[in-house]
């Protein structure tokens, strides 16, 4: 089990970073995770969770991996979705990624990665992008939660491009909020990456979006999908 620490929220001077209190004392720790997280990381009163760092030549002690959010344990170590969907794959918890032999991550394509390939004796193989999503409004998870650098369209448009040459694509949404229970685009916020998402999946790129269950010792994924609407909403 991780020792973790307890602490308040204060400020988030820039993406990296934030200001904490532990006991009355102020710290500087690190935020694994490039999202705004505003409405998570509300200023002078969350409850967020350090872990501590073995590394001596670290600038920061902490890294924020927990923000308590209403009512729920929110996970906003945005690269632990990719750990936890790989172990679910591994595990057999993803129905629709099972009967794969072979798994890898980090699968060079050209000149960019994807997150995880599959394949088995029989000749198919599957490309799976996965997108850690920790912003929910009124139930319904949403990504992004900031404008996405071109690198999330281009995530995007490369498993358009391995469909067509007949691999199996997904792209994968692990909302890290227990209190999603639906999935869409944040076309406001985004209105490329969703444009491309819609794009994608009517080109045959599949959707896959589960939940994760949070505790402090131990994050599994929930094994039953979540319903997505891509559909732009109607000003």
């Amino acid at each position: 089990m991780n020792d973790y620490i307890k602490a308040v929220f204060r400020s988030r001077p820039n993406r990296f970073i934030a200001e904490v209190e532990i006991d009355g004392n102020l710290e500087i720790v690190h935020v694994p995770n490039t999202g705004r997280c505003k409405e998570l990381l509300v200023q002078g009163g969350a409850t967020v969770y350090l872990l501590p760092s073995n590394n001596p030549k670290r600038k920061t002690k902490y890294s924020l991996h927990f923000v308590e959010n209403e009512g729920a344990l929110v996970s906003i170590y945005s690269q632990q979705a990719n750990d936890i969907v790989y172990k679910s794959i591994l595990d057999g918890k993803i129905k629709e990624l099972s009967n794969y032999d072979i798994v890898e991550r980090e699968k060079r394509v050209e000149n960019s990665r994807i997150d995880i390939y599959l394949a088995n004796e029989y000749g198919g193989d599957c490309y799976v992008e996965i997108k850690g999503v920790t912003l929910v409004t009124n139930n319904i998870a949403i990504f992004p939660d900031a404008p996405t650098e071109r690198g999330g369209r281009k995530h995007l448009q490369k498993l358009i491009k391995l469909k067509k040459e007949g691999h199996r694509a997904v792209v994968f949404f692990l909302i890290q909020h227990p209190n999603g229970k639906s999935f869409k685009p944040n076309w406001e916020t985004d209105i490329d990456f969703s444009k491309t998402l819609s794009k994608a999946y009517a080109e045959g790129v599949e959707i896959l979006v589960y939940k994760s269950d949070n505790k402090l010792d131990k994050i599994e994924i929930i094994e039953e999908t979540i319903e997505f609407d891509l559909e732009k909403p109607h000003n």
